[in-house]
């Protein structure tokens, strides 16, 4: 019980978060401050200013310029994603050049929000299919998952659940860690749509998992009458005619396969749901034959690793995203090792594994010289038992030696990328990787998850060549796995993958221009702000910075100490939640976590926290700035600010020598502030008597 209320305690990930932390920068990454434009990182510094410490990260932009931002304005920063790191185009400090680029994105991501809500009414216009939930039923088959669902997989299933009892179509991408139970959501989706007379049909990109998820649905619907089959090459010709018969007469609920599903002639009579397991495994057209096969059919899309299009459109609010971030109990992180070939260490970790009664995957994707590795492995660990397995083998022969590994009557596997996808062998963990650079991240974290999937320690070895003869490219995949061997990490190796690969077309090839431009996190939310708009039937202004809340300032030192957070990535990360958070609960919870997590707050981190609810409070009035020093100070208002400006008159009139106005926009106030208590007082009474109703707008409530 103890572990489950500490699991639910464990915050979700947020999707957008992951991809805007500054966790992982590092000295020299690229960020964009969305006023002067994409810099260099160069760390946090404590400045002097006016014989106050205060907090600053430093940036260097093109020509040696440094631009030092206060930690309060943090929330202006995001890590530069949306193209390789060492290509991003540094701005220069005090020329247009950045606002000629934002201009020019602004520009396309109105055009892009029009096509966007193109889709959006589209989607919204078509009328997909609304299943009746039998609740009794449907909490029989829940009954039967044999684990407690992690909160974000109950979080999944709930989403699925709402999408296909709703009239809207359903386009779901549930991205979860390879063993983090996306199987279980496709379940209890496939149920509602067959408790709703509709048949499934469930897409996976090999013959080894096609077999697999058959066994597992075949075995979850036993006791009930729903009848599953498999299309795929371990049928005979006479096996596969009887199921597209069956497909094509209704009397096949749930039908699991490979491409074959995609040929012309397998026709399904009432198809009501669709899931593509591993999405990043088929084509486009693939993809789009499915959709084409019933407009209305519901979409549920199961992958570990999304691809940065898919990422993007997910991000970008064209589909629906669920987020499966925690681990199932007792799961262990895969230990992740880089290395180059060498005989001592591969021998040492075949035989460590066999010696604690567990399995090995050794992967040699080369076809033509696997039976040589084999030999060559037969001689360095005679103590094993060794098989070979690739997908240009007979299926029967394939099917056999697979089955052979499953019920252990051999121990070493070497075998292509065949048992990329879903191959569940829970014995089996430690795995080899052989040539790692040659594979995309996407693969190498999908092959490492063949691995750990109970509750033993597993081990991946990933061999590759000494660094000068890889590729730029190949060197950061591998740096990027190797780190994030985590739980959970297949998200953020996505928006790794964004950065190395580019973060490619969100509609379209001209798009990566603009995302490389600018930076994917601010092309994501001025592409946010101009759909808003134009749903609201006004004209994007993308010109204007967003609004990030006003400028507080109270000249008292107001910074995370670093005897108090002395590791700076987590300073930074800490800095930039508590610039950015929507609201008091949130702040709230964040000095609960900040005192539970390094102990009581020092006075510098009070004042902080305090500054940051104060500009929570003056956001709604539309302030744009308020400054406090030992004299007094000023308010400065937006245009359109919500404050009435017959209460700043009778304020002036009540106080003269208190209260005077400088311009349009700016509210002066004098008064002895010695001290930072003084000054939050002060200034907490004044937004207090500022936020009152105006007589007018009061009486229309």
């Amino acid at each position: 019980d103890r572990v489950r209320a500490r699991r639910r305690r464990r915050q979700t990930r947020d999707p957008e978060k992951l991809i805007n932390n500054l966790k992982d920068l590092r000295v020299n990454s690229p960020v964009v401050h969305e006023e002067y434009g994409i810099g260099r990182y160069q760390g946090l510094n404590t400045l002097d200013v006016g014989g106050l410490h205060t907090e600053f990260l430093t940036l260097e932009y093109a020509g040696g310029d440094r631009l030092y931002v206060p930690v309060h304005a943090l929330q202006l920063v995001t890590r530069y994603a949306g193209g390789p790191p060492e290509t991003a185009p540094l701005h220069r400090l005090g020329s247009d050049q950045w606002q000629k680029a934002r201009r020019r994105a602004a520009r396309r991501i109105r055009d892009v929000a029009a096509e966007l809500l193109d889709i959006y009414s589209r989607r919204a216009a078509r009328t997909g299919l609304s299943y009746r939930l039998g609740e009794l039923d449907y909490r029989s088959f829940a009954a039967e998952f044999p684990f407690e669902p992690t909160p974000d997989q109950a979080g999944a299933i709930d989403s699925v659940v709402d999408d296909m009892t709703s009239l809207a179509p359903m386009d779901r991408l549930v991205c979860g860690d390879v063993g983090f139970g996306k199987t279980e959501v496709a379940l209890r989706a496939a149920f509602i749509a067959v408790y709703g007379g509709k048949q499934v049909a469930l897409l996976v990109p090999t013959t080894l998992l096609a077999q697999q998820h058959f066994q597992t649905f075949q075995d979850r619907f036993a006791d009930w009458p729903v009848r599953v089959e498999v299309l795929s090459r371990f049928r005979s010709p006479r096996q596969s005619a009887e199921i597209r018969e069956g497909l094509a007469a209704g009397t096949v609920d749930i039908v699991i396969g490979t491409h074959k599903l995609l040929q012309g002639s397998v026709k399904i009579r009432d198809l009501g749901l669709v899931i593509i397991d591993e999405e990043h495994r088929f084509g486009v057209r693939h993809k789009e034959r499915l959709k084409s096969m019933r407009a209305e059919v519901d979409i549920l899309t199961l992958t570990a690793t999304p691809i940065p299009r898919t990422l993007n459109m997910a991000l970008g609010g064209i589909r629906d995203m669920s987020l499966i971030a925690t681990p199932p109990e007792e799961r262990l992180a895969i230990k992740t090792f880089v290395t180059e070939w060498n005989e001592v260490l591969i021998r040492e970790a075949i035989l460590r594994e066999i010696k604690r009664g567990g399995q090995v995957y050794f992967v040699h994707n080369e076809v033509k010289s696997i039976d040589e590795m084999a030999a060559r492995m037969a001689q360095l660990v005679p103590e094993a038992t060794i098989e070979v397995g690739h997908g240009q083998m007979r299926e029967r022969h394939l099917e056999q030696v697979m089955l052979d590994f499953y019920h252990r009557r051999f121990n070493v596997l070497v075998c292509s990328t065949i048992i990329e996808s879903g191959l569940d062998v829970p014995t089996a963990n430690t795995i080899l990787i052989n040539r790692a650079d040659r594979f995309g991240l996407a693969q190498l974290h999908q092959l490492r998850g063949r691995v750990g999937r109970s509750h033993h320690q597993a081990y991946a070895y990933l061999i590759a060549p000494p660094a000068p003869r890889m590729t730029a490219d190949a060197l950061k995949r591998l740096e990027a796995i190797e780190s994030l061997e985590a739980l959970g990490s297949g998200f953020i190796l996505a928006s790794h993958d964004l950065e190395i690969r580019g973060a490619g077309e969100l509609l379209g090839e001209e798009q990566s221009g603009q995302i490389a431009a600018i930076g994917f996190a601010l092309y994501a939310e001025l592409l946010e702000r101009a759909v808003a708009a134009l749903k609201s039937g006004r004209e994007p202004d993308l010109g204007r910075p967003l609004d990030h809340g006003p400028e507080v300032n109270f000249r008292v030192p107001a910074l995370l100490p670093d005897d108090y957070l002395p590791d700076v990535h987590l300073r930074l990360v800490m800095y930039k939640r508590l610039a950015g958070a929507p609201d008091n609960t949130s702040l709230r919870e964040l000095q609960v976590e900040m005192i539970d997590r390094f102990g009581l707050l020092p006075p510098e981190t009070r004042t902080l926290v305090r500054l940051t609810e104060l500009k929570l409070k003056a956001a709604p009035l539309g302030i744009v700035k308020i400054e406090a020093a030992a004299g007094g100070g000023y308010i400065e208002f937006r245009t359109d600010t919500r404050v009435d400006p017959a209460l700043l008159v009778h304020l002036i009139q009540e106080q003269p020598d208190c209260f005077s106005l400088d311009g349009q926009t700016r509210f002066r106030f004098r008064a002895p502030l010695v001290d930072a208590k003084e000054r939050f007082s002060f200034i907490e009474a004044l937004l207090d008597k500022l936020s009152r109703i105006p007589p007018l707008e009061a009486a229309t409530r």
